[in-house]
Parts: structure tokens; sequence; C-alpha cells
């Protein structure tokens, strides 16, 4: 049998399944609104984080447009590089051929008045063997025959060597022409070179750089009594282009180091080497140092590349 609330005029029974509902509802509205709030901190977390990672994003973009455009700097620098070094190796291969030609012109001449010479073309030097200039054992100055031959090398020298320098002095001016790269001498070395005897002790070897030395001026003086022309000629840097230089023992003819055994054969090696030669450097000639340098660009070009491509890839 149902009971009623008189006062209200409805069944006790809905109250109470009206009140719970109402705790229900209550309970589900305050979850919501928990799941609601978290939702939010979530949100607000997740944001903030994208906002830190797009502006470290935007920071390391940054950086790396800086980093590809110093790379494009020292690129466009490497490659100013290049083509600088490229046109100085151009210009050491004209001087190299210059030479060429020039020390071919002496051979030539030198070879047509009789003299006896032998001619290195991959260092530039002309090589007086002993059959033109002889010198006597611990001797420097030179013997009629030896003074004669000096004498032909000097008319052949100062018929030659103004074809390929850059300036003449006269009492009254200096006169200069413009050559092509790499095509004006600019130092011919006389060198004086003697044998091996006495090196070995500190007394000896002394005396063969001393000796050496003497050979070399005593062979300028000689070139030059007879032919005071080559003293006129001057370099692009306007200086006398003849100048002496001795070697003492140190620098023997090539297969004549070690002689075979034997007094006779060991003599005439000695022979050898108590000589004049004459070494021509042409205006450029720094070739081995461009090279290492047109290396050096290629490794520098190479990491160059692949920082970029590191760069690209982030």
């Amino acid at each position: 049998m149902l009971a009623f609330d008189d006062a209200a005029g409805k069944p006790a029974i809905e109250e109470e399944e009206e009140n719970y509902f109402v705790s229900m509802t209550d309970m589900m509205v305050g979850i919501l609104f928990i799941f609601i709030i978290m939702l939010m901190v979530f949100a607000l977390q997740f944001q903030k984080q994208t906002d830190e990672s797009e502006k470290q994003a935007d920071k390391s973009k940054v950086q790396i447009e800086e980093v590809l455009e110093k790379v494009r700097q020292v690129s466009e620098q490497l490659h100013s590089l290049r083509s600088e070094i490229n046109e100085e190796l151009e210009d050491l291969s004209q001087s190299q051929r210059e030479r060429t030609a020039l020390l071919n012109d002496l051979e030539r001449e030198l070879k047509a008045t009789g003299l006896d010479v032998q001619i290195d073309r991959e260092n530039g030097v002309l090589r007086l063997t002993e059959n033109a200039i002889r010198f006597a054992t611990d001797k420097s100055n030179l013997s009629a025959q030896a003074a004669d031959n000096v004498r032909k090398l000097a008319a052949v020298l100062a018929r030659v060597l103004p074809r390929y320098t850059s300036c003449v002095v006269s009492s009254s001016a200096t006169d200069c022409k413009l050559l092509a790269p790499g095509a004006a001498i600019d130092t011919v070395f006389i060198e004086g070179h003697t044998d091996r005897q006495g090196s070995e002790t500190a007394a000896g070897d002394s005396r063969n750089w001393q000796l050496s030395t003497e050979r070399a001026v005593e062979t300028y003086r000689t070139l030059t009594a007879f032919e005071p022309s080559l003293r006129a000629l001057r370099n692009p840097e306007k200086k006398e282009i003849l100048s002496v230089s001795g070697y003492s023992s140190t620098r023997p003819i090539p297969g004549t180091e070690m002689p075979a055994q034997g007094a006779e054969i060991t003599q005439q090696a000695w022979e050898k080497n108590r000589r004049i030669d004459m070494r021509f450097v042409m205006q450029v000639d720094p070739s081995d140092r461009l090279k290492d340098v047109l290396r050096l660009t290629d490794d520098m070009e190479g990491q160059i590349e692949k920082l970029r491509e590191a760069a690209t890839l982030k």
C-alpha cells in the first residue's frame, strides 16, 4: 500500500528518487568539471611546450641560416682563391716554358762555339763541364783555357740574356720593358762547387766552402770583365741578375757521390765536381707552395660541402 505525503501531495518514494538523481547529477557535474579543469591544464601545458618548441625551432632555424650564410661566404672566398691560384699556376707553366726556351738558346749557341755544356731543364741549370771550365785541386783561379771558355760564355750570355731581362741600365737611364708573366729572369746564380777531398775534417770542410765561393766569384769577375754589359741587366725589381753562391761538396753531380773503387775513377769523379753551374731563376717560381695551397682549398671545400648538407638536413 502506497504512503502519501498529505502536505506535498506526492508520493514519498518519488522524493527519495529525486534526491538520489540530484546527488548523482551533482557528482557527475563535479567530475565533469574536474575533467574540464584537467583538460585545460593539459592544454595549457601542451601549448607552453608547443610555444617553447616553436621558439627553439625558430632559434635553430636562425642559427642554421647564419651557418649557411658563413658557409656561402667562405665558399665564395675559396672559389676566388682557387681562381687566383690557377692563374698563378698558369703563370708558372709559362715561366717554365720561358726558362726552357732560354736554356735551349744558350745550349745551342754555346755548343756552336765548341763549349761542352749540359742542361738540366727541370731545375733550370746550365752545367759547364770539366772540359769547359776546370779547376785544379784546392785552386780557384782559372787556367788560360778556362778563361778563354769563360770569354765565349760571356759573349753568348750578353747576346741571349737581354731577350729575357726586364731592365737594362745605361749611364743615362734605366730602360725597362714589360714581359709576359714568368718570362723575366729574376736571378742567374753562378754556383761554385768542390770535390769531397778534405770534407771529413772541420778545417777541410771550411776550406771547401771558401773554395767553392772563390770559384764562383772568380768566374763572375771574369765574365763581367769580358762583358761589362752583363752587370747592366736587371730583374723587375731593378736588381742585378747575376749573383754568386758556393756549395762546397754538398751538391755533387748525380752518379759521382760514391764512385766505384779505383784511383783513376775517383779522380775523374773529383774533376767533374770541381765545376761551375749556372742556375736560372725566373721571376715567379713558388709552384710547390701554390700546389700545396690548392690541395688545401680542395680539402676545405669538401668539408664545407659536408657542413652545408648537414645543415640542410636539420
